[in-house]
């Protein structure tokens, strides 16, 4: 038992029970319709407003959102609440992105479709092999975080709450595909949104600002001082880990691809300014901790001792809601982008080329849960802390910013430009995260990145637009 713990393990389990069963059934009744690859990869490719900014919101909110952005504003203060909230940035930034995916590639798949009719074979080789490193770390952060926050707010053991929560979360996305990973979503956006609101205006009513303040002035300065070096070069960094994150994974341009046309720029432009004030409306009540004189064992843990300090039970209860919700809607969301990258672009990429839909179809169902296998058996070794693994993919998905979005834009650019964009960037972030730290990592992969695809612009524009929906349209199998 964890002597911490803010919620009985008994009351625990009644929660996962029930929202389990619920998350399963709602994947059921969704995914009863999927008649073809294309329903249950895209949802049809007609999804609408309100599910599409509950989407993006409920997969952007991880479990990293609801508690390191505590952890990071105990930690770092100000600046620490702030920059994880320039994750927003991201989003906002892909908007017109997602627009101009769905324009250039209307029968489009995955970010892989595009890197390999834009820049060839050799980037897209590279790219899956960056994208698939960065969605299986999620994946296990994600599975670890499960199993070390269920363990540290109700003293379930870490193992079973893990087990429980990538089985869930695998067992729905298979029954129902994107349109169970997004129906849920929705879902597990209110229960989100309602918790951390809450969560924040208690903890301001019963401490106060002036309090908080006072508090905060004689025992940790530190924490308002908005010029501390650390701090500053964390929101940079954060600014281009998300916005690299965003832009490279399969995870946000398989719904570009799945959103309605003329959703896309307005639901992550929306789903953008919403998220925006979470991390810092979950800072806040980690600057509450001196105020109420609690010791605070691990800085991970402070947004849930807060809680369980001020309202006992029911905080308790409203951070476990909270976290379980942010936990399943970003896994359920990996594990179908992922899969479809797998299916797409290396099953028929480069395995079966003359594969059919419906064996397609079958496969994605077998891969997802090879998916969830994986990631469970390797977040039950937990090889690495959810920091440390987090932080080192940053290395690698800042590189793709630049010939991404260069790619998208301009007709400058080709595949000799991008690959080495991202082979250096990657190679010259991972030099800095040992070298220097965690926390200039995306930045300078990112600025390497930048460098290499301004010699892009040095050439004549040479890519026809129009060889994106040729081609892709005309892809019936053989992708060599």
């Amino acid at each position: 038992m964890n002597a911490n713990a803010v919620l009985p393990a008994y009351d625990a389990w009644i929660i996962i029970g029930a929202f389990s069963v619920l998350w399963v059934l709602i994947g059921w009744w969704l995914g009863r319709n999927n008649n073809s690859l294309e329903d249950y990869m895209l949802a049809g490719r007609k999804v609408g407003m309100g599910f599409a900014v509950a989407t993006a919101m409920a997969t952007w909110v991880t479990s990293n959102t609801t508690m390191t952005a505590p952890q990071l504003t105990y930690q770092l203060g100000i600046w620490g609440m702030v920059g994880y909230s320039l994750g927003a940035v991201g989003l906002i930034l892909f908007a017109p992105l997602a627009r101009r995916i769905r324009t250039l590639m209307p029968q489009g798949y995955t970010s892989g479709d595009f890197i390999r009719l834009r820049y060839g074979r050799t980037a897209w080789r590279v790219f899956l092999g960056i994208s698939f490193f960065y969605s299986l770390g999620w994946l296990i952060s994600l599975g670890m975080a499960g199993g070390l926050l269920i363990n540290a707010l109700s003293g379930i053991p870490y193992a079973y709450g893990m087990t429980v929560i990538v089985a869930i979360c695998t067992l729905y996305t298979v029954f129902g595909g994107l349109k169970a990973v997004i129906g849920t979503d929705f879902i597990q956006t209110i229960l989100i949104l309602v918790g951390v609101v809450a969560l924040g205006v208690l903890v301001v009513d019963e401490v106060g600002f002036e309090t908080i303040h006072a508090s905060l002035s004689e025992e940790r300065p530190e924490l308002l001082n908005m010029l501390l070096p650390a701090s500053i070069m964390f929101l940079f960094n954060n600014l281009f880990f998300g916005v690299g994150e965003i832009f490279h994974s399969n995870v946000w341009w398989s719904r570009a691809f799945a959103f309605a046309p003329g959703v896309g720029f307005r639901a992550y432009l929306t789903a953008g300014v919403f998220w925006l004030p979470i991390p810092i409306v979950a800072g806040l009540i980690a600057l509450a901790a001196p105020a109420l004189g609690i010791n605070v064992p691990s800085p991970d843990m402070v947004a849930p001792l807060v809680a369980g300090k001020l309202f006992g039970l029911f905080g308790g209860i409203l951070v476990f809601v909270v976290v379980f919700a942010a936990l399943a809607s970003s896994l359920d969301s990996v594990l179908a982008a992922t899969s479809d990258l797998i299916v797409k672009d290396i099953y028929k990429g480069h395995i079966r080329p003359a594969a059919s839909d419906a064996e397609l179809r079958k496969a994605a169902v077998w891969i997802i849960i090879g998916l969830g296998a994986t990631t469970w058996a390797l977040s039950l070794m937990r090889l690495a802390t959810l920091g440390s693994l987090l932080h080192f993919t940053g290395a690698f998905v800042a590189s793709t910013i630049w010939p991404i979005a260069v790619g998208l834009l301009y007709k400058r650019g080709n595949g000799v430009h991008a690959t080495a964009a991202m082979l250096l960037g990657s190679v010259g972030g991972l030099a800095a995260y040992f070298t220097i730290g965690f926390y200039v990592a995306a930045l300078v992969s990112a600025g390497i990145s930048m460098a290499v695809m301004a010699l892009a612009f040095l050439q004549r524009p040479s890519f026809d637009w129009a060889n994106l929906t040729a081609a892709r349209q005309s892809s019936t199998g053989d992708l060599s």
